[in-house]
């Protein structure tokens, strides 16, 4: 004979389990978006995901060409976050403005914005290791860096985009002369033109 208190005690074992599997499915969905986030912080060298503030993206398109000049420019943004320095360039005109991003709930957020801001057709996101990216085919690079970084990249730049122009964002190249900075502090931009730097200061990763 079945009581109530085992009727109970049934329904109560239930609605722990179900209790424990969907708390449990929350927590691996979690970790799993968290995860993408804190696995760069591992390697040796990594670009944490630092949002440009309005003044520091004023200042990099101040480096930019605007209207009838773009047509030809291939733009990289290497570690491009949310998608806001792509987005903005597309915005000012640029026609072939990239980002490449390891994190790919970045890289997916950054195709979505760009969808909504109605550049989409101008943009690509790649998900992959900057390290990895050939920086070949663009004309401009634009890098948000960390100091320890700066290095290691500007033999990267050398090495893969010698003709290209490089905007550096809170971090200067440590060797290479800029042609013209502007602002000051975090806003602080610095201007490249790798093709106007001697060939002798080219140096192997």
């Amino acid at each position: 004979m079945v009581t109530q208190t085992d009727t109970t005690k049934k329904s109560m074992s239930s609605g722990a389990k179900a209790l424990i599997a969907t708390t449990g499915g929350i927590g691996l969905g979690i970790s799993i978006i968290c995860a993408a986030f804190v696995a760069p912080a591992f390697r040796r060298i990594c670009l944490p995901y630092v949002p440009a503030t309005a003044e520091q993206i004023k200042n990099v398109l101040h480096f930019l060409p605007r209207n009838g000049n773009q047509v030809q420019v291939r733009l990289l943004d290497i570690g491009s976050g949310d998608g806001r320095i792509v987005i903005a360039t597309a915005q000012q005109g640029i026609k072939c403005s990239h980002g490449v991003e390891l994190n790919p709930w970045l890289v997916w957020y950054s195709r979505f914005a760009a969808l909504k801001c109605g550049v989409y057709p101008n943009t690509r996101f790649f998900c992959k290791d900057l390290w990895r990216f050939n920086l070949k085919p663009y004309d401009y690079l634009i890098i948000f860096g960390v100091e320890q970084m700066m290095d290691q990249l500007e033999n990267k730049l050398i090495l893969e985009a010698p003709h290209s122009k490089v905007i550096a964002c809170r971090f200067p190249l440590p060797n290479l002369k800029p042609i013209k900075s502007i602002d000051a502090g975090v806003n602080t931009v610095w201007f490249y033109n790798l093709s106007e730097n001697n060939t002798s200061s080219r140096r192997q990763i």
